[in-house]
């Protein structure tokens, strides 16, 4: 029978058994709560040790971003980004809202509820990797700032205590939409890019602000691994984790299903890379002079170029067309193009054939011969010394101290003007007048128009012995283009900080006269008819006036053409980088056809003008015949004045006192002046064509005759 106050049917347990009960109670609360305190403890002593690894919280900053150079043409178009990221730094609200959006999707969804660390993240992406599905890493996207910002890559597990350290300090100074932004433009996105502004240019060839949403997802989804992902090498893997980024963003809510759907459909695809890339050479050229227009960089800028990026895409596509259609058959595989406006201001410089297999910028840092595109400045120093585009001088073999330079076919033709022995080239015209006026003479001359380059005084200057660079030589002709003035090649017109703060502004000016302007429609006049009648009448610019010059380097080793109007003066010039010989390739072939598709383009829809100063026209009119005196010039001046070279000069010739009739001159083939005891050892004093080799065959007379 139960006792008052028991219920029946239970047993009453012993008061023992109680009081074991609750000592276990309490002493495994003691040992938990020993544990977590001594937990806290060791705890608070690995963090206070990884803190004292860092320098001073109070003093920590975030690391100044690397400065980026935006390289603008003259319309604003962006040619090309310099510097460590590759890309300007971008604000958030610049962006489509969905942009930034993506990364949080895919990259860290609690992010604006987390304090810089995410337990719950760490636990879901442990739970979800212990499942077998898709490896997830537990990092915030502060978390993925501090170490990008103060850490190392390594993995290891002291750097993700100090990681997760720095993430709260971040979230302490910061704001969320601050630390984004920071994420943003500085986050590695794969094939050298940094920043999400760099990442667009690259990938998609525009700027972030005009991401779509198939491409801010693809961008997002880089982060898993951006070498692995980059689209421009795998693009199936980048358009497949772009795809896992449009399924997050439409689960958080961050899109509707509809503009889901339509990414998903619609994946990106990266632009195509433009052409070889030609502007890069103009914007290492920038960088060159960069540092003596502004001093050091330390912020964001943005440089305007004179550049044309229309000019720019027609000369490099004249360039490489017409060398991947030729080059082989020429023997030729390097080339160099450079426009520049009569002012000096250029408009197209192109350094090679692609700028992916080869950095080196020919049209600026490449000296090469020449040939008789120097010719020129001879004709220009002896119009100084009295002569005319109506002058005769005689077309025959000359001895010059052992040197027998000769025309390309071997054949002269006697007294001939000036201007005929310019436009066709003629070898021996050119190196009396050389010897006539002296080697310093055409020397001043070069160099008052703008070449910069040494120059041997010898006679063989008169072929175009000495090197110089396309640009120079290009430079040196735009006196004769814009009236005798000469100029200072320039590709800056402004430089400004990326919140508009004007650092530098072009203002022009002019170097001076560099030759009378009463020479300058002498010197259209005879390089005029090179285009007409000359070595370079494949180069005829219908509608406008044109002149210039051809000229080839001995053994066919470098082909040009500067040519002008009064819109652009552009050069050409083509050959090896090893300075091996062509396969015949001369300034009248290949060099004249590619400025001659460039400037139809760049001249297109211009009204015409013509050349400063006019043509210059002789007083009276000559007896028209061929070959001779010339169909418009009066023969002046018969015999050659006795030549006034500087006897005795280091490298110049004796003077001479002109030489043996045609008939007592024995036909030789050029020899290395260094033979004659004039000039110093390694000159090359003669052309290609005047080597005394005989063309292949025949295509036409002017053609078989002669050559740059």
């Amino acid at each position: 029978m139960a006792q008052r106050g028991e219920r029946p049917g239970r047993a009453r347990k012993p008061a023992k058994a109680r009081r074991r009960r609750r000592s276990g109670l309490v002493g495994a609360l003691s040992l938990g709560l020993t544990l977590a305190v001594w937990g806290g403890v060791a705890a608070t002593a690995v963090v206070g040790y990884h803190i004292t690894q860092l320098p001073p919280i109070d003093k920590l900053e975030v690391p100044k971003r690397p400065p980026n150079i935006a390289i603008l043409a003259d319309d604003g178009a962006l040619l090309a980004n310099r510097g460590d990221t590759g890309g300007a730094s971008v604000k958030l609200s610049d962006l489509p809202a969905f942009a930034p959006k993506a990364f949080v999707a895919i990259e860290d969804r609690r992010f604006y509820s987390h304090w810089g660390v995410d337990p719950i993240g760490v636990l879901r992406a442990a739970t979800r990797n212990a499942a077998g599905g898709a490896t997830q890493g537990g990092s915030t996207l502060t978390q993925q700032l501090a170490k990008n910002l103060f850490l190392t890559q390594e993995r290891t597990f002291s750097r993700k205590i100090q990681e997760a350290i720095l993430a709260v300090w971040l979230e302490r100074k910061y704001s969320k939409n601050q630390i984004l932004e920071l994420y943003l433009n500085r986050v590695y996105f794969g094939s050298g890019a940094y920043g999400i502004e760099a990442a667009s240019q690259r990938y998609f060839g525009h700027p972030a602000r005009a991401l779509t949403l198939p491409e801010a997802a693809m961008l997002a989804g880089l982060m898993k691994a951006p070498t692995k992902l980059a689209p421009n090498r795998n693009l199936k893997g980048a358009q497949e984790r772009a795809a896992q980024v449009v399924a997050a963003m439409a689960e958080e809510g961050f899109v509707t299903p509809g503009m889901a759907q339509y990414a998903l459909a619609n994946p990106a695809t990266p632009a195509k890379p433009k052409g070889a890339g030609s502007a890069n050479y103009a914007a290492d050229y920038v960088m060159d002079v960069l540092d003596d227009t502004i001093g050091a960089v330390d912020e964001d800028i943005v440089v305007t170029t004179t550049i044309s990026a229309r000019l720019q895409a027609a000369g490099e596509a004249a360039l490489t067309q017409e060398l991947d259609a030729k080059g082989a058959k020429f023997g030729v595989e390097q080339g160099a193009l450079v426009s520049i406006e009569p002012n000096g201001a250029i408009k197209a410089l192109i350094g090679g054939r692609n700028y992916a297999d080869s950095q080196f910028n020919r049209a600026t840092a490449a000296k090469r011969q020449p040939g008789s595109a120097f010719k020129p400045f001879v004709y220009l120093a002896a119009l100084e010394h009295g002569l005319t585009p109506a002058s005769v001088r005689d077309d025959a073999p000359i001895n010059v101290r052992g040197w027998t330079p000769e025309n390309y076919s071997r054949q002269y033709f006697g007294p001939v003007t000036l201007t005929k022995a310019l436009s066709l080239s003629l070898n021996t015209v050119a190196v009396r007048l050389g010897l006539e006026v002296g080697p310093k003479a055409v020397i001043n001359a070069a160099h008052r128009l703008g070449i910069e380059s040494e120059l041997t005084p010898n006679a063989s200057i008169a072929l175009g012995t000495s090197e110089v660079t396309p640009l120079e030589l290009v430079s040196a002709y735009a006196p004769f283009a814009n009236g005798g003035v000469a100029v200072e090649p320039f590709i800056i017109l402004r430089v400004k900080t990326a919140a508009g703060k004007l650092l530098y502004q072009r203002k022009s000016f002019s170097n001076g006269r560099a030759m009378d302007a009463a020479y300058v429609p002498m010197m259209n006049a005879m390089m005029q008819e090179t285009l007409l009648t000359g070595t370079a009448r494949k180069g005829e610019l219908p509608g406008w006036q044109a002149a210039g010059k051809t000229g080839t380097s001995q053994d066919f080793r470098d082909a040009w053409f500067v040519g002008y109007t009064a819109r652009l003066v552009t050069g050409v010039w083509l050959g090896n980088d090893d300075n091996s010989p062509t396969k015949k390739a001369s300034g009248g072939n290949l060099p004249v056809e590619i400025w001659s598709r460039y400037m139809r383009v760049a001249h297109q829809g211009v009204p015409p003008q013509p050349l400063p100063g006019g043509i210059w026209r002789a007083p009276e009119a000559a007896p028209s015949f061929w070959p001779g005196a010339g169909q418009d010039a009066a023969p002046v001046e018969v015999a050659p004045p006795p030549p006034v070279a500087e006897a005795g000069a280091p490298g110049a010739p004796s003077p001479a006192t002109g030489p043996a009739p045609a008939a007592q001159q024995p036909r030789r083939a050029a020899a290395d002046p260094t033979q004659g005891g004039f000039a110093p050892p390694g000159l090359i004093p003669t052309q290609g064509r005047a080597a005394g080799r005989p063309p292949a065959r025949e295509k036409n007379f002017f053609e078989s005759l002669f050559g740059g």
